[in-house]
């Protein structure tokens, strides 16, 4: 077959070669998700199908996002089970992937606390030694600030190097940190890989929904008789930017994403227009529990602690390092979740997935 020829000047020109299967594309880098399907991961396939800078999408889950489109292509993996490990490898290793971001973890806690801990603490052990069988420039997990732990001799502002002190007896606290430890020692082996940890303080927003949500969209909200912690949001839009920001910057290291400002959980009752319920200690870890057992609870007995202790995260390292600027204060994220909560109160708005 003759090489094209180039009729605006009758000079012969190389002919286009699509790039083989398995061979990185010279055009943009390549992009592996995990946890596709959940807020955080089908908002950012939404965001790269948009962006230049990527060619392809790899969605790994057990379904696919509804922002799919014409870049992604998605992979049905179930990191619970173990042959996972072998399967991501194969699927990192033929899409040519250069880039993975590991969301693959819960933003409440569940009853299910066997498959929880299979899917986050095991599940980034199969994703791990799945990444060690590839050459990956980047990886990119989700962490949130909620695993500092609420105590009484926490600082006002809690900065990365502080020791994550989360309740441990608590599985959704515990998976979590088994995780970030699983990637500290991958990191610490994986010399060529940037790696970069993003804690996030709780995301609310007029469509995420998760514990914080559940919990302030209560009509009679619990409380603890005599204290009022301080509370500290970070909007939707602004943790999708910082990890956008986190996938065009190389920025190594552990990174708390917040809101500048915070607000007493008085102050937030009050803009959300809910009642308190204040409760003694001990009647409010035997209540929050009996209602936790029969599902009517946003969150099981040992969250009580953020009802009591402050756990407010110092954001100056992402600001300083990554250049993470957020567009809403706490207060403006809490009343941009708050407009879109009265309109589903008025059953104006339906609820958004999870």
């Amino acid at each position: 077959m003759a090489d094209p020829i180039d009729t605006t000047n009758n000079e012969p020109r190389e002919p286009v070669i699509p790039p083989a299967r398995g061979s990185r594309s010279r055009s943009g880098r390549v992009v592996a998700l995990t946890g596709a399907a959940c807020f955080l991961g089908r908002n950012l396939v939404g965001l790269l199908e948009e962006d230049p800078a990527t060619t392809r999408i790899v969605t790994i889950d057990v379904k696919s996002p509804d922002t799919a489109g014409a870049k992604t292509r998605h992979f049905e993996v179930d990191l619970t089970n173990p042959s996972s490990e072998d399967r991501v490898a194969e699927i990192l290793a033929s899409e040519d992937v250069d880039t993975l971001v590991h969301l693959c973890f819960l933003s409440s806690p569940t009853h299910a606390t066997g498959w929880a801990h299979e899917l986050e603490s095991v599940g980034t052990m199969h994703l791990l030694n799945a990444a060690r069988q590839v050459r990956l420039r980047k990886l990119v997990q989700w962490s949130q600030t909620m695993l500092y732990g609420a105590h009484p001799t926490n600082p006002n502002f809690l900065t990365e190097r502080h020791v994550l002190r989360a309740d441990l007896d608590e599985p959704y606290f515990a998976d979590k940190i088994a995780a970030e430890r699983e990637l500290n020692a991958f990191a610490a082996k994986s010399k060529g890989t940037v790696v970069t940890v993003l804690r996030t303080a709780p995301i609310v927003g007029p469509t995420v929904q998760n514990w914080v949500t559940r919990y302030l969209g209560m009509r009679v909200v619990p409380t603890l008789l005599g204290f009022d912690p301080l509370l500290q949001f970070v909007h939707e839009v602004d943790a999708l930017a910082a990890f956008k920001l986190a996938l065009d910057r190389d920025h190594p290291g552990t990174f708390n994403i917040t809101s500048e400002g915070v607000l007493p959980l008085s102050t937030v009752l009050r803009l959300a227009g809910r009642s308190s319920m204040p409760l003694p200690h001990t009647l409010a870890s035997s209540l929050v529990g009996a209602l936790w057992l029969t599902q009517a609870s946003a969150f099981p007995p040992s969250f009580l602690r953020y009802l009591r202790y402050v756990c407010v995260a110092d954001g100056d390292k992402a600001a300083r390092v990554m250049g993470f600027r957020p567009a809403y204060t706490t207060r403006e994220a809490l009343l941009d979740y708050l407009a879109a909560q009265r309109l589903r109160d008025a059953n104006l708005l339906q609820e958004s997935p999870a």
